[in-house]
């Protein structure tokens, strides 16, 4: 995956104000506001900041837990995980594998019924995505 490398003030010129909050700061949108959470369209959701591929909506299911949640990223490289022991806990912090964008968090062992066992909990504001034609 080609790695995308820019200023801080690049990308404060290139995203919005709540886009940089989360994507750069690592923040977080209030549950149930984001666009994506319950999208059923079916497409490539890429991330907001590079354009970079990161999940495809056959990997989407509905968790309830107010932000759009995916049982697998399109490709190993496509995100990167990070032990994150912020708040008092410890949780699997997702990054863009190209520009290193906070995304959101993956959970394990929560019994929902994917393939997979894993919760990829991620922000709306972090993703776009790329309908089927």
């Amino acid at each position: 995956m080609t790695k995308v490398t820019k200023s801080e003030q690049e990308w404060r010129e290139q995203l919005s104000p709540m886009e940089y909050a989360v994507l750069r700061e690592g923040g977080t949108e209030r549950a149930f506001t984001g666009e994506y959470t319950d999208t059923e369209t079916e497409g490539i959701y890429n991330c907001r900041a590079c354009g970079a591929e990161l999940f495809r909506s056959t990997t989407k299911f509905h968790s309830h837990c107010g932000w759009p949640s995916f049982y697998a990223p399109s490709g190993d490289d496509n995100v990167r995980l990070i032990e994150d022991r912020s708040h008092g806990m410890v949780r699997t912090e997702v990054r863009c594998g190209s520009c290193d964008s906070h995304l959101g968090h993956v959970f394990e062992g929560e019994g929902y019924a994917t393939p997979t066992d894993q919760r990829y909990c991620i922000n709306s504001v972090s993703l776009t995505l790329q309908p089927n034609d």
